[in-house]
């Protein structure tokens, strides 16, 4: 993560958004304070229709029944 002050920010603005679509987020400050981050536009995993197919899913038998822990609280 790359920080940036505010006057640099005015400064290299074409530059700091390269590097933002190249994947790297930075980290706006003014006043040694965060203010804002830039962050690459649809960097989040796409989700794959049908990815899970094959997937063994297990579930217990009693997996909807209270649990030991909680039986005080359901007096």
């Amino acid at each position: 993560m790359h920080q940036v002050t505010y006057s640099e920010l005015e400064e290299h603005l074409v530059e700091l958004l390269e590097q933002v679509i190249r994947g790297q987020e930075v980290v706006i400050v003014k006043d040694d304070q965060p203010v804002a981050k830039l962050t690459p536009m649809g960097s989040k995993k796409e989700r794959v229709f049908g990815s899970a197919k094959d997937l063994l899913v297990y579930m217990a038998d009693d997996f909807d029944e209270p649990l030991e822990d909680f039986k005080e609280y359901m007096e």
